[in-house]
């Protein structure tokens, strides 16, 4: 009787394990590079009921979601991306529908870093190269909008706007556009360049910072070394995933080599945030004097010297910069529209903030 059971126990494990491996065979294989992080993790969590996933990343934490089979990858090193191909190959066959590529290097300290040089662009190129042997119908690269040139209020940035990137980031992703373009091979490739990525519980680097001064009301909160009718789109992480995924869908349609702006049509002034975050926090509008940018970098020197702000004196060279975003390729290639604005969602993102401030801290790797 023990042996009957034992032989039952084990026959049905062999009948799930193989029902499994079929049901995985079925889907289409996506990969995505960078799977731990805000985007590839809400990514992977929206396609993994329709496609197999693959999540790329280091090791160790943070981890990719369990939706994905997860495999390390070294971004810097040929010999192991060869490999991970190989054992992709005899996981799922040479047929792979698209690679997300999102993982890069990015910090806001302003130096110059080898890091951008050697991950961005070296290491997309040794991953389209490890691509080449397998059967690739996309490569999808998260490019910034932060590549383009600065315009003025009413003026829409598309995608044959003038290019000026300012500082190392943009510049590695404009390096590494025109890398995709010469080593692409056969596959075809989009380029989106993205805004500013935010959800209801922050997320957003340069948001989260500006709200943190005015609900600590920092004297520097009531500064700005800018002109303050000027700003920068921000995109929902929601409407992003979304635009991702319409990419996916569409990847047959469109063309063999093409760039696409995502982000938010409407772009809030940093006048417009500081009032509303002021209101939404106290009631009332936050006041904001422009000051002349000398005495803003004397300034952030000076705290820099006390400890680690997030405002550089770099930064101040930037504050002028605006930017607006015309989608109409986005909108007639992908379908696609954001169904979230910035202007609606500050609201939750501050409520958030006041229901647990620590744990908003926390998440928002706020000192």
């Amino acid at each position: 009787m023990k042996q009957e059971i034992s032989y039952q126990t084990s026959h049905q494990t062999m009948l799930q394990v193989n029902n499994e491996i079929a049901r995985k065979s079925e889907k289409e294989v996506i990969l995505v590079t960078g799977s731990s992080g805000l985007i590839g993790s809400a990514l992977i969590k929206k396609l993994a009921p329709r496609y197999q996933m693959v999540g790329f990343d280091n090791a160790g934490y943070p981890y990719p979601p369990e939706e994905a089979d997860c495999i390390t990858i070294d971004l810097t090193s040929e010999e192991n991306l060869a490999e991970v191909m190989d054992e992709v190959q005899a996981r799922y066959g040479k047929r792979i529908a698209s690679v997300v590529h999102l993982a890069a290097y990015y910090d806001f300290a302003g130096r110059p870093s080898p890091l951008y040089e050697k991950i961005t662009v070296q290491g997309t190129q040794k991953l389209l190269k490890a691509l080449q042997p397998l059967e690739v119908q996309q490569f999808i690269f998260s490019s910034s909008l932060l590549v383009y040139a600065p315009t003025h209020p009413g003026v829409k940035i598309n995608e044959n706007s003038p290019l000026e990137p300012k500082w190392d980031y943009p510049k590695s992703k404009v390096k590494t556009e025109k890398l995709i373009h010469e080593n692409r091979g056969n596959i075809p490739a989009v380029i989106l360049r993205i805004a500013g990525v935010y959800d209801e519980e922050g997320n957003s680097i340069p948001l989260t910072n500006q709200i943190q001064r005015i609900y600590e009301k920092q004297l520097t909160s009531h500064f700005y070394p800018g002109n303050t009718a000027h700003g920068n789109p921000f995109i929902h992480l929601d409407d992003l995933v979304e635009a991702i995924a319409k990419t996916i869908e569409r990847r047959k349609d469109l063309p063999a080599e093409v760039t696409i702006n995502i982000g938010d049509p409407e772009t809030l002034s940093y006048r417009e945030l500081q009032q509303q975050i002021g209101r939404f926090l106290y009631g009332k509008a936050w006041r904001t004097y422009r000051i002349p940018k000398v005495v803003a970098k004397l300034g952030a020197w000076a705290q820099g010297l006390f400890g680690d702000p997030f405002i550089k004196p770099w930064m101040i060279d930037l504050a002028d910069d605006h930017s607006e975003l015309d989608i109409t390729r986005a909108r007639t290639l992908l379908g696609w529209e954001p169904r979230h604005s910035l202007r609606e969602t500050l609201p939750k993102m501050i409520a958030a903030l006041k229901a647990d401030p620590a744990g908003w801290y926390r998440r928002n790797k706020l000192k």
